[in-house]
C-alpha cells in the first residue's frame, strides 16, 4: 500500500535565500501523484515541479529540480532523504521561494515534522523500481554504481584532505527505521571557503555554524563538534537516499559511491533508466514491503540530537 501524511497541512520551517524568508509546508497527496514541490510565490500553472528525473538538472553542491516552465527548485535533497526514510510516497510540498530551507544541514528536523505529522494508509497498490543489472558512471575519479539487491542498500567511501575528515567509508541496508537511527541526524559539511563558494553561487545563504560541519585547517568550527565520528560519510549516504527518491518511488537496490556527488549520482539515474533491462517496475511484494526503509518507524527511531 502506499502512504501520505495525515496532517492537512504540516508547517516545516523558514530559512533564508537571498536575504528573503522562505517558508514551506508539508501537505499529503493523494494515491499515485507521487512528490511534487509547489512554489506558491509562482503563477499558478506553471509553479508545480513533480519529483522525477525528467525534472532533474545537474547542479553543483545540491540537488535541483526544474518544471517545462523553467520554474525551479533546489536543495532538496535532505527533504527528499527523510521523505524516503519515512516512506511517505505521495505528498505536496508548499514553498514560497527556490530553495527548501536548510534547517540544522540534516534530515532529522524533516522527520521529526513528518512523524508528528503522522502517516495515513492509502487504498492503492505500491509498485517499485528494482534493479537488474549492474549500471556505473565516472566522472573526475569518482565513481557510483548501482547493482541488483533484496533491499536497498547503501556503500559510500570519502577521502579528504582535511585532517579532520580523512577516509572514511560505511555501508548499511536502509531496512525498516535505520535511516532514522543512523543517517538523519547528520549535517552537511564543508570547509570554510566551500560556505562562501556557495553563498556566492546564491546557495544555502543562511548557512550558519548551526546548519553545518565547517571545517578550517584541522578543527571542528561548529558549536558542539561533530555527532558521530563518521559524521560526513553518513551525511553523505544521507544526500544519497535522497538523490535516489528523485525517481519518484523506491527503489530496491545496492549503490556504491566512492567521492561521489549529487551530479554524480543524478546522471546515474539517468544511465539506468537509458539502459535496457536495467531496472523493472514491479508491484511491491509482502516480502520487500517488510524491508522498506519507513517500516515501523517511530519517534523513538529519531537520534537525540534530532
Amino acid at each position: 500500500m502506499q502512504y501520505t501524511l495525515s496532517s492537512r497541512r504540516t508547517v516545516v520551517g523558514t530559512g533564508l535565500h537571498s536575504g528573503a524568508l522562505v517558508r514551506m509546508a508539508l501537505l499529503p497527496g493523494a494515491a499515485d501523484t507521487g512528490l511534487v514541490f509547489r512554489r506558491v510565490d509562482c503563477a499558478p500553472g506553471s509553479n508545480e515541479i513533480r519529483v522525477c528525473p525528467e525534472n532533474w538538472v545537474e547542479a553543483q553542491l545540491c540537488t535541483q529540480l526544474r518544471n517545462a516552465h523553467g520554474v525551479r527548485v533546489s536543495t532538496v535533497e535532505h527533504l527528499l532523504a527523510a521523505l524516503h526514510g519515512c516512506g511517505v510516497h505521495n505528498a505536496v510540498i508548499e514553498l514560497d521561494g527556490p530553495e527548501v530551507p536548510i534547517l540544522d544541514g540534516s534530515a532529522a528536523p524533516f522527520v521529526a515534522h513528518i512523524l508528528a505529522a503522522g502517516l495515513r494508509m492509502q487504498q492503492a497498490p505500491l509498485q517499485v523500481y528494482r534493479v537488474c543489472q549492474t549500471v556505473e558512471v565516472e566522472r573526475d575519479g569518482a565513481v557510483a554504481r548501482l547493482s541488483p539487491a533484496d533491499t536497498l542498500e547503501i556503500a559510500f567511501e570519502i577521502s579528504f584532505d582535511e585532517a579532520a575528515i580523512g577516509h572514511q567509508s560505511q555501508a548499511m541496508r536502509m531496512s525498516n527505521g535505520t535511516f532514522l537511527r543512523e543517517l538523519s541526524d547528520c549535517r552537511t559539511f564543508c570547509r570554510r571557503a566551500d560556505v562562501e563558494f556557495m553563498q556566492s553561487r546564491g546557495l544555502a545563504l543562511g548557512g550558519t555554524l548551526d546548519n553545518a560541519v565547517v571545517f578550517d585547517q584541522g578543527r571542528v568550527l561548529s558549536p558542539g563538534g561533530l555527532r558521530r565520528p563518521d559524521e560526513p560519510v553518513r551525511h553523505k549516504m544521507l544526500d544519497v537516499m535522497g538523490d535516489l527518491y528523485v525517481l519518484g518511488r523506491p527503489i530496491i537496490g545496492r549503490y556504491e559511491g566512492a567521492r561521489a556527488g549529487h551530479a554524480l549520482t543524478g546522471l546515474l539515474l539517468r544511465k539506468l533508466l537509458a539502459t535496457p533491462g536495467a531496472l523493472e517496475l514491479t508491484p511491491c511484494s509482502h516480502a520487500t514491503r517488510a524491508r522498506m526503509p519507513g517500516v515501523g518507524i517511530t519517534q523513538r527511531d529519531l537520534p537525540l540530537s534530532a
